[in-house]
């Protein structure tokens, strides 16, 4: 068979979405490089998909479905056929429906898959035709998109790669070049133009070294930072009186909060000089244009909306929207929907809610009456916090647990029915991005390798065997992109690997306001909040676990500990198989002004502990860090290395998130 070549995009919980070109000779795919006519990735892949090949072909991918034949949680599996594995689940889901009730089933899934089908489509009609209990919540996201819409309605924000026009671009709670790495080069562009680069970030991270301007507050306290901010931009007159004016509401109310938080208030709570919060104001307050570029990772807190909120904030006191290249960005994923809208595969239900973020409390507690758990696109054991009580869950015998993956991870060895998956090499999707504008084709490239399947056929498959008649189980993959698809070239995508969404070149969404608000405006003051028992001015909280909050909790463990994505080869489980012995990890990293008084020196085994679990990891002496401050890289594999044993579970204070960051432990030698 002649050698060709297939269009494809990285399925992966990363803005990039980068475009990839598959080389395939004899159904095999002998090569995989970057897409060098794809207009935000341009022909660059991260170091991990590079390499991507090597995790298809994996000796260790699971290729036939299996049933377990040892203790939950031991791995011990036997092979099966589909019709088999098909039969078994579709006896024990009607016996549980029977006994308990349709709502006793529990499916969770998260973005293993960015795919527009694949991630999440059939399962939708499968589990309420079940009467199945409803998944809510979000480990990534919902809060911040909450946050923002409390200011403008929606979460809507500028366009990424427009921060090339900018000329003073403020990187706030994200490492850039590290998680967001083909960004990088549009901020060089406008560096080049003479735009400063400021990063903020309780972290010094590589993005960090690269800034021009590198600003360290304590974790969590980013919010008084923004007020103190506010109060310099309407103290000094550098706010844009006809912007506001026209655009926004709640104006003196503001002023009034924020005339409470003068610099040197929040200079003492955050840990930074009275000085930078000026210069930094002032400098915000009068370059142009001035660009906010946030991630996710502010949203891991107890008040995780409220940091979004307050920040969306600031480009409508400026007037930064006016301008190209001014305003603020965090997802674009949002723009997509019109056009890849995947309400279309929504199903209506009215049964019970339950947060993917407190699986093991769920699984754990009795009155919640689950006793059947579908997993797919993820590894809860090891993303979800408190990860002790999710595997005392998945521990459970009476729990009827069905996986679907491409690999033997930690939560996969708790499957009393485990099913192959395929990888995006092996099935086709369309990738909406949520870090630039354009859409990705993926086709597949080779053939399915063994039994595995995709999400998709996996839904079709399940349905017959529950005896689910309803026509859109017979949709094949194609007709089911085509149905969320509006307004979208196919043929164009198909021939190029990716289209543009249907907007302006130049977006600037708020830049005649615009504001999706009821009111038509920006809410400085949000009085919607008051309704879900929120402020609805600014306010800066402390978190309950945390500096200022619990003295019993800070008294017993008093350093906060962070988990940042910081490995250069993976990011998360999908990685670990075939990157992770070129990892130093894992291990915990300690400023030496706490090491010192523990007697720790670099390299010493130390525990690392809170209520909800012990870890023992080599400690890593580092200036990265603030004294106080701890951090652990997430990501990591097996009992003894997920740091997310020890992470907080509470929900962020609106969106439905998870206060990660807002953890407090002890370290010392033992």
């Amino acid at each position: 068979m002649a050698t060709r070549t297939v269009l494809g995009t990285c399925h992966h919980d990363c803005p990039d979405t980068c475009g990839w070109v598959v080389t395939v000779d004899d159904n095999r795919a002998v090569k995989l490089r970057g897409n060098h006519d794809h207009p935000y990735s341009r022909g660059e892949l991260c170091p991990k998909v590079n390499k991507f090949l090597d995790r298809v072909y994996h000796a260790d991918r699971l290729l036939d479905p299996m049933i377990r034949i040892g203790l939950k949680g031991a791995g011990k599996f036997r092979r099966a056929t589909w019709d088999e594995a098909l039969t078994m689940i579709a006896r024990r889901l009607q016996d549980i429906i029977a006994t308990h009730g349709g709502e006793a089933i529990l499916p969770w899934w998260d973005a293993g898959t960015q795919g527009l089908i694949q991630m999440s489509s059939l399962d939708r009609r499968f589990f309420a035709r079940l009467g199945a209990s409803r998944l809510t919540g979000s480990l990534c996201g919902a809060t911040a998109n909450a946050g923002l819409a409390a200011t403008y309605g929606s979460g809507k924000s500028a366009d990424p790669m427009d921060i090339r026009f900018s000329k003073f671009i403020v990187l706030w709670g994200t490492n850039t070049r590290l998680t967001n790495r083909h960004l990088w080069p549009f901020i060089e562009e406008a560096r080049s133009a003479g735009a400063e680069v400021v990063v903020i970030d309780p972290i010094r991270t590589m993005t960090a070294g690269s800034a021009d301007w590198f600003i360290q507050p304590l974790p969590g306290t980013d919010v008084a930072f923004m007020l103190a901010v506010m109060h310099v931009l309407i103290r000094d007159g550098l706010v844009d009186g006809d912007y506001v004016d026209r655009y926004a509401q709640g104006y003196d109310d503001l002023a009034a909060r924020v005339g409470e938080w003068p610099p040197e208030r929040a200079a003492a709570v955050c840990g930074i000089a009275k000085d930078e919060i000026e210069r930094f104001a002032r400098d915000y307050g009068t370059r142009r244009p001035t660009f906010i570029r946030t991630l996710i990772g502010a949203e891991h807190r107890e008040r995780g909306a409220m940091f979004y909120r307050t920040l969306a904030c600031l480009p409508v006191l400026t007037g930064a929207w006016k301008e190209r290249g001014g305003g603020l960005s965090r997802s674009v994923g949002v723009w997509s929907e019109d056009q890849a809208n995947d309400s279309v595969f929504d199903v209506p239900s009215d049964t019970r809610q339950i947060s993917m973020n407190h699986l093991g409390r769920v699984l754990t507690d009795p009155a919640m009456g689950i006793h059947a758990l579908f997993v797919w696109n993820g590894n809860p054991l090891v993303s979800v916090p408190n990860a002790a009580q999710t595997r005392a869950g998945l521990a459970r015998e009476d729990l009827f647990t069905v996986i679907s993956e491409q690999f033997m991870t930690d939560t996969a060895r708790f499957a009393d029915v485990l099913l192959p998956a395929t990888t995006e090499l092996e099935h086709l999707d369309v990738i909406p991005s949520w870090g630039h504008l354009y859409l990705g084709w993926n086709q597949p490239a080779i053939p399915a390798q063994g039994d595995a399947i995709p999400n998709t056929e996996l839904w079709r498959r399940l349905a017959r065997a529950m005896g689910m008649r309803d026509p859109e189980f017979d949709f094949d993959d194609e007709a089911l992109i085509r149905l969320a698809l509006v307004d979208v070239d196919v043929a164009l995508l198909q021939k190029q690997g990716w289209v543009r969404l249907d907007l302006p070149e130049d977006l600037r969404p708020y830049a005649n306001g615009g504001y999706a608000t009821a009111s038509g405006k920006a809410e400085l003051r949000a009085d919607g909040l008051a309704a879900i028992g929120q402020d609805p001015l600014p306010s800066y909280v402390p978190a309950r676990e945390g500096p200022g909050g619990d003295s019993d909790v800070v008294s017993k463990y008093p350093l906060v500990l962070l988990t940042p994505k910081n490995h250069t080869r993976f990011l998360n489980s999908s990685y670990s198989r075939h990157h992770g012995h070129l990892e130093k990890g894992p291990f915990i990293e300690i400023d030496p002004a706490d090491a010192a008084p523990r007697g720790i020196k670099d390299g010493d085994v130390v525990s690392i502990r809170n209520d909800r679990a012990e870890l023992r990891l080599p400690a890593q002496l580092s200036t990265r860090l603030r004294p106080g401050v701890v951090a652990v890289p997430w990501g990591w594999w097996g009992e003894e290395a997920n740091v997310n044993a020890l992470t907080n579970d509470t929900l962020t204070d609106w969106g439905g998130g998870v206060a990660y960051f807002d953890t407090m432990v002890e370290v010392s030698r033992r």
